[in-house]
């Protein structure tokens, strides 16, 4: 039985998601999630925060966890890095990957979107945070789904 049930995506859309968060952490130890709910009440950057802590990708060895956050219904969206993958790169990377993600999404395809965003960060893991071969991953909790 399919894992998650959305209203926001359809089985093929997240299916595109996990595989780009597959590919994105393929030659990394890092990790990568995806939250989705409908609305977010205050800061984006903020609830991100919150739902990063709660994940407990705080938690990762080499504190490498990124956590791409979208409010579907209010339009909001925030990605959020722990400070071992912040360490490596500069506000101006993250500032990048957001722009590019919300030039896609003014597109109308949040999929292509979210992808952009998860690839990216993929790849500035991949520099930082080469693969651990004792490092097993699953991907079945890869997207997170809130109200």
């Amino acid at each position: 039985m399919w894992p998650f049930k959305t209203k926001h995506f359809s089985k093929t859309e997240e299916e595109q998601i996990i595989s780009a968060i597959k590919a994105a952490e393929h030659s990394t130890s890092g990790e990568i999630r995806f939250y989705v709910e409908s609305k977010c009440d205050g800061d984006a950057y903020e609830r991100g925060v919150a739902i990063f802590h709660h994940l407990q990708l705080h938690e990762k060895n080499h504190r490498n966890g990124v956590l791409i956050y979208l409010a579907v219904k209010d339009k909001k969206f925030a990605i959020v890095g722990d400070e071992g993958i912040h360490t490596k790169v500069t506000d101006v990377f993250w500032e990048d990957v957001r722009s590019k993600m919300l030039d896609i999404f003014k597109t109308g395809n949040l999929v292509a979107g979210v992808c952009e965003g998860i690839k990216l960060v993929g790849e500035k893991m991949k520099e930082s945070f080469p693969i651990d071969p004792n490092n097993t991953k699953g991907y079945t909790d890869k997207i997170n789904h809130g109200r």
